[in-house]
């Protein structure tokens, strides 16, 4: 997807939000080989590096930009990389992820995957957006039904493959994990008004869509759906709750 780092930091603060809850299910340990998956800017992976002393942190994301922006803040024991998290190699005592597991696919196997790649006692931790019931996120797929937008998109609508916390916490145990932990945290955003909900789907949500329309659609798109989020969301200010799950789990020391 083409992921704009100006966009996406227009609300860091809020994005960043759920960073602290999720590293408070870190275990720290000295000289750990960490992995952070979908790095975006960098920034957090920063912190990452920076709570966890004489570790050796790699972030990785998919897109140019976000690494390019990223790269600035590499240093010893620090560095970035292109790359999908889907190709990752090697054996990590920490794989962390912060709002990028939901865009792949079938989480049981993904998460199989992800286990493979940590050391015996490695932890998989991570905070995954669940906020595809949210009106942001319908009226999308709502808009995508109509022409003609429709047509250009082939019918295609995007499903999240994002599961209820309790089925990670299932899965997480049938993959072998232990210490297992799982949470749905709700976080009560407040923005100015429906348009500051589009700026936010701007800088995620709304990206496949774009991405799959023409060019000539994508200002019509954009321009529609502002129009559905205004008649619907006319307040002023707008609450913004934020479904988030949190998850953490341990590989056995004894498992192979």
């Amino acid at each position: 997807m083409n992921w704009d780092p100006s966009q996406y930091l227009r609300f860091e603060t809020e994005r960043a939000a759920p960073f602290e809850e999720t590293f408070e299910l870190v275990r720290p340990r000295a000289g750990m080989r960490v992995v952070d998956l979908g790095c975006g800017t960098g920034d957090l992976t920063a912190q990452i590096a920076a709570r966890l002393p004489e570790s050796e942190t790699l972030g990785i994301d998919s897109s140019p930009a976000m690494i390019e922006r990223a790269s600035r803040l590499a240093r010893r024991g620090l560095r970035f990389e292109q790359r999908d998290f889907h190709t990752l190699e090697g054996e990590w005592d920490l794989v962390f992820a912060h709002a990028s597991l939901q865009w792949a696919d079938d989480h049981p196997t993904l998460f199989a995957r992800l286990r493979d790649h940590l050391a015996p006692g490695g932890q998989l931790v991570a905070q995954v957006p669940a906020n595809h019931g949210h009106l942001t996120h319908t009226a999308l797929a709502e808009l995508a039904g109509e022409s003609p937008f429709r047509e250009a998109l082939s019918s295609w609508v995007r499903v999240s493959p994002v599961l209820r916390p309790s089925e990670y916490g299932e899965l997480l145990f049938r993959l072998g994990f232990e210490s297992i932990a799982v949470r749905l945290v709700v976080y009560p955003h407040v923005v100015p008004n429906a348009d500051a909900l589009v700026e936010w789907m701007l800088g995620t949500g709304m990206l496949p869509y774009l991405d799959r329309l023409p060019e000539a659609l994508r200002d019509p798109f954009v321009a529609r759906y502002r129009e559905i989020l205004r008649a619907r969301r006319h307040e002023r200010p707008v609450f913004f709750g934020f479904d988030r799950i949190l998850l953490a789990g341990t590989r056995p020391v004894g498992s192979m």
